[in-house]
């Protein structure tokens, strides 16, 4: 039997289907368990995975979607979803009982439950993203403001940071003139 006729992915594809899009789950040859697995699968860029993060915050549980070359600020996410109370992590039970999917194939659609959702701005760098199908093999590619409107996500860009530090998300600052007390003029921003 194909992946794709499991009960978990068979969700995340009528999801796909109900919010108007297509069904473009893919089975992979190759597990995506990790965001570096999937990328290496897809051979995609590692910030083009979607990874969907359980929490709870205050008992109450929450995902944060998060870019692969990212690690979620997960002292954020109460501001982020405008709630209150300490974030935790539960434990793979929990996370399969609230979600109805394994943990390596939370997808963010298709769930048994509804969680608020938080999405990192940082997925939007790329014309089309990859998430978690319900199976470790599985995947399906979607376009960030499709992933955001049928998750009804909330998007930050402070629930996310690089993983490596020498990484910028954000572009820098233009080229701007000013004038001195002289009038000499010089310039100031990302050029310096």
């Amino acid at each position: 039997m194909s992946l794709l006729e499991r009960e978990a992915v068979k969700r995340v594809r009528g999801a796909l289907i109900e919010a108007g899009l297509e069904d473009t789950v893919i089975e992979l040859t190759d597990t995506a368990r990790s965001a570096k697995d999937a990328a290496n699968a897809i051979e995609c860029e590692l910030g083009a995975i979607v990874k969907s993060l359980v929490f709870n915050i205050d008992q109450r549980f929450v995902m944060a979607l998060v870019a692969g070359d990212h690690k979620c600020l997960e002292k954020s996410l109460p501001t982020a979803l405008s709630l209150e109370g300490k974030v935790g992590r539960p434990k793979a039970n929990e996370v399969k009982a609230i979600t109805g999917f394994t943990i390596g194939g939370v997808a963010p659609i298709g769930m048994t439950a509804c969680l608020p959702m938080v999405i990192d701005r940082s997925l939007q760098r790329f014309d089309t993203i990859y998430a978690a199908a319900g199976h470790p093999r599985c995947v399906f590619p979607i376009a960030f403001a499709d992933l955001q409107l049928i998750t009804e996500a909330i998007v930050s860009f402070n629930i996310a940071a690089p993983l490596d530090s020498l990484s910028v998300d954000a572009p820098g600052l233009a080229s701007s003139k000013i004038f001195d007390e002289g009038h000499e003029s010089r310039h100031i921003g990302a050029t310096e």
